[in-house]
């Protein structure tokens, strides 16, 4: 019984490291590019976009696609870099083990 108490009190602890974490990720900046940095998109690591930076060359070339696949291209890396960001993170407190819905 004891055994199973010290459990319990160690995923507890493990649990309020987690939400900690998650709380200060929140706060904490990715950058992601593209197109040689002619786009530029910050994140946090809550995966929200703070702002989108578009080099004045891109827009004068007048080739919306490229733009809005640049955009697309700059969003996707910095909230790829925040998920990953993310679990690194989580991996130190959980030991690598993958916790489902968890992140």
């Amino acid at each position: 019984m004891r055994g199973m108490q010290d459990m319990l009190r160690q995923a507890q602890l493990m649990q309020k490291k987690m939400a900690t974490v998650q709380e200060e990720l929140k706060t904490r900046e990715v950058e992601g590019t593209a197109g040689g940095g002619m786009v530029t998109v910050r994140a946090t690591g809550g995966q929200q976009i703070l702002s989108v930076v578009i080099d004045k060359s891109v827009v004068e070339s007048g080739d919306v696609e490229m733009l809005q696949d640049l955009v697309l291209a700059a969003v996707s890396d910095a909230l790829k870099k925040a998920k990953t960001m993310m679990e690194e993170e989580m991996g130190k407190i959980t030991g690598g083990m993958k916790i489902p819905g968890m992140f």
